[in-house]
């Protein structure tokens, strides 16, 4: 056993604002062998979580606790028994529940179903035919937990999920006031790396899944399997990945860690820490975010101005963005600028607009001069028709954190990006644009009518933060 002296310094864990649940997700540790570099890291990233204090109620591991894959299963017994009673020796499962769901490294065929099943039987046997013991449900007072098996050898293997069960589970359980569902493949692609079945959820079973958790109101879908910490909307529900719990080989150096996520869900909604493996919080999610109606934001006079406007750094912000018009007619494929800021003598820091024979709404982001922007996307206006779009920009959400919709009560979702950064890297600059590019009417203008557009920035955990001064830009976090 690795030495593991409990640390001394504790780290204030989130708590409920009122009745609710405190927990920890991490996945991916792919450890299980002594002595193996992810045994070393593994036993870093639990460190942090043995210092939370009040400790978790519970813990979700969304996977891939062993190295596995394998064809010997006395081999793949060994490392469970390695990662449980030596890795894990330090957590009391009987004061704090550890809930499992299978991953690519543990469940890969018939054989490796079984050990799982055999070395995890304190998992409940709840679920569809086939599947018990891989598939489950948890109930803890208001808060239901549905564990997925998103590599079912009896529906085809890696990235296939069954929907029937999972729906009816959900239906009969309708009265929880929370819902989380946990599987390991994520179904929305993670900072760019797709590809169905290996990456994600097969599209024969995508779209039916999410539209089950969309329609019983599901409040996050918890994965890992990409090593990232990663955060999307979709339809109202999060898509939250979470594998960083020691397979740091394969990550994307300087934009990923290792990491653990520490959890608090009550009646005003989930709020997350991210912690690496020194205990430092690197990034927040408060969900829902919190806006004013849509009646008191900022209207923004048309054509190119001074921003007049700084956000405090460091606080993590909303920014949202209403735009109304009516669509240019088709046959325009222009870029059409609907908002930009900029920099004098520089390229756009934020561009939104249109681009494309369908007029498809698109976001650039460019915060370093000299590189290409990363680009997001989503479906735009009707030619010709009128529109209402509603964008929001979450400075604290990396690249699921630009989101849309089309009504005030309607669900965000994030827009299609292949970056592994968001808005964090926005910083407020010296001028901004209203239906035109950043030089003149000449320069990618709006090609429909009636622009208008109005603007809201909100702390993300502090309240209205306009404030209208002549300092220089700063970060918005």
């Amino acid at each position: 056993m690795l030495p593991s002296p409990r640390p001394a310094a504790t780290i204030p864990a989130l708590v409920p604002r009122g009745p609710g649940h405190q927990f920890v997700l991490y996945g991916d540790s792919c450890s299980g062998v002594p002595g193996a570099p992810h045994e070393r890291l593994f036993a870093a990233v639990n460190a942090v979580v043995r210092r939370l204090e009040p400790p978790p109620e519970f813990i979700v591991f969304p996977g891939d606790e062993v190295s596995g894959l394998t064809a010997d299963p006395a081999e793949l017994r060994a490392q469970w028994r390695h990662w449980l009673d030596h890795e894990m020796a330090w957590l009391d499962r009987a004061k704090i529940p550890l809930w499992h769901s299978t991953g690519n490294h543990t469940t890969y065929d018939v054989m490796s179903e079984g050990v799982f099943r055999d070395m995890l039987p304190h998992l409940p046997r709840n679920g569809p035919s086939g599947q018990n013991g891989l598939s489950y449900w948890v109930r803890r007072g208001d808060l239901l937990l549905v564990f997925v098996h998103t590599l079912w050898t009896g529906l085809g293997g890696e990235g296939h999920v069954e929907t029937e069960w999972l729906e009816a589970t959900l239906l009969a359980h309708g009265g929880a006031r929370h819902k989380i569902v946990v599987g390991h493949h994520p179904v929305h692609p993670v900072n760019g790396f797709s590809g169905p079945y290996q990456r994600e959820i097969g599209p024969e079973h995508a779209k039916r899944f999410w539209g089950v958790l969309v329609a019983a109101g599901v409040q996050a879908y918890v994965c890992s399997h990409i090593l990232a910490y990663d955060v999307q909307v979709h339809g109202g529900v999060l898509q939250l990945c979470t594998a960083g719990a020691g397979t740091a080989h394969r990550m994307p150096e300087g934009v990923e860690y290792l990491h653990c996520v520490q959890a608090a869900l009550d009646a005003e909604g989930l709020r997350c820490q991210v912690l690496d493996m020194q205990g430092q919080v690197r990034e927040r999610l408060c969900w829902p975010p919190a806006l004013p109606p849509v009646q008191a934001w900022r209207t923004l006079a048309p054509g190119s101005q001074d921003a007049g406007l700084v956000a405090d750094a460091g606080a993590g912000h909303l920014v949202a963005l209403r735009f109304r018009a009516t669509a240019a007619a088709s046959g325009i494929s222009a870029a059409q600028t609907l908002f930009c800021t900029y920099r004098r003598g520089e390229t756009p820091l934020l561009w939104v607009g249109l681009r494309g024979p369908d007029q498809t709404l698109t976001v650039l982001l460019g915060p370093q001069p000299g590189r290409s922007p990363h680009l997001w996307w989503g479906m735009g206006p009707r030619p010709g028709a009128e529109f209402d779009i509603q964008l929001l920009i979450h400075t604290a959400m990396g690249p699921g954190g630009i989101m849309v919709r089309t009504a005030e009560h309607e669900p965000w979702s994030s827009l299609v990006a292949a970056s592994p950064w968001g808005a964090e890297r926005l910083a407020w600059p010296e001028r901004w644009a209203i239906g035109q590019g950043m030089k003149d009417d000449a320069d990618t203008p709006f090609r429909g009518e009636g622009l208008a557009v109005s603007l809201t920035i909100e702390g993300h955990l502090q309240g209205p933060s306009w404030v209208g001064t002549g300092h220089p830009p700063r970060r918005l976090v």
